[in-house]
């Protein structure tokens, strides 16, 4: 139930945009949708990021993952244990650009029966990088809908992306990459018991979605072919705050248009919204210079203490009764 809901869901979703823009409601789907869509991304974003940047953090808590800065003559892990602002920067770029704690994922199996071994496992990695980059690309390709004219660098990664000149329209390879990579990522999630186990309808429920967005928008360029300017045209329109439906787009459109609108209004309240989360993590922002510099509590108060002497005075012949040891007689 956990995989066939979560489907079933994402099949319906579309189905409802195509259905809903076949039956005349294009204004609808193509224009009041997108547009809440986009509130309720951005509102549900500034909202956990500020919920995010007013939770305290009394203690400097860095991952450390080598050795601190010490004495001069002990070699320091600049990046895995950054005790400087730079380090930090340098850190937190290969994280989000590279994944990099993922790519120390291993994985634990026995051996000879009864011996177990640990061993890099560079599986997930590359499934993570390879869905995450080309999701990015296909996102800067996309903005060729949203500008008039096209920036220069959005032709770049165009041209480049579509090297291969396999098909007509042409086949990039970042669509390929992109497929392959979400459906590893579904076939890890039901193929490996431990994984499988550990996973919840929401998990399959963004995969699909992705999916869905993926297959559908394949389908648009290459077997459907939409008519890409009236396309263009309802887009510049939704960036201009200066809306219309022309005429000419297949309802298919609007069924992966609103599957892309279920993505931003979703984005907010899922696991999805680790993108902008990594960069408000105490455990990747901050510098381990415990050593150095005394952290204190910005958001400390000042609180009534009860010291030993004052304890010891109240309590002194109580104490010497029950034979407890006292500093003063």
């Amino acid at each position: 139930m956990h995989i066939l809901v979560p489907l079933l869901g994402v099949g319906g979703l579309f189905l409802l945009g195509l259905l809903g823009a076949a039956a005349g409601m294009e204004w609808v789907f193509g224009i009041l949708v997108p547009y809440a869509a986009l509130a309720l991304f951005l509102g549900g974003l500034i909202y956990r990021v500020i919920g995010w940047a007013n939770i305290p953090v009394p203690f400097r808590i860095p991952t450390t993952c080598g050795q601190q800065k010490s004495l001069p003559w002990i070699k320091q892990q600049k990046l895995d244990n950054p005790s400087s602002t730079l380090g930090v920067v340098g850190r937190m770029a290969l994280e989000v650009l590279f994944f990099r704690s993922l790519l120390r994922n291993t994985k634990a199996a026995l051996v000879d029966g009864n011996k177990l071994a640990y061993g890099t496992d560079l599986s997930l990695w590359l499934g993570a990088m390879a869905m995450h980059w080309s999701l990015l690309i296909v996102l800067i390709r996309h903005l060729r809908f949203f500008t008039n004219p096209v920036p220069s660098f959005v032709t770049f990664i165009e041209q480049t992306d579509g090297f291969m000149e396999v098909g007509l329209p042409v086949i990039f390879a970042t669509t390929i990459v992109f497929g392959v990579a979400l459906a590893y990522l579904l076939y890890r999630r039901v193929a490996i018991p431990q994984v499988r186990y550990l996973s919840l309808a929401s998990d399959y429920f963004a995969l699909f979605l992705l999916l869905g967005i993926g297959t559908s928008g394949f389908w648009l360029r290459h077997l459907d072919k939409t008519n890409v300017a009236a396309v263009k045209e309802l887009a510049l329109g939704l960036t201009r705050f200066a809306p219309g439906v022309p005429d000419g787009i297949s309802p298919l459109f609007y069924g992966h248009l609103f599957l892309v609108s279920v993505l931003l209004s979703y984005f907010p309240v899922s696991k999805l919204v680790h993108m902008p989360g990594v960069f408000l993590s105490p455990t990747r922002n901050l510098a381990n210079n415990n050593r150095a510099v005394r952290h204190v509590n910005p958001w400390d108060y000042p609180v009534k203490v009860h010291s030993y002497e004052e304890y010891e005075d109240e309590l002194r012949d109580k104490m010497k009764a029950a034979g407890i040891p006292v500093e003063r007689q």
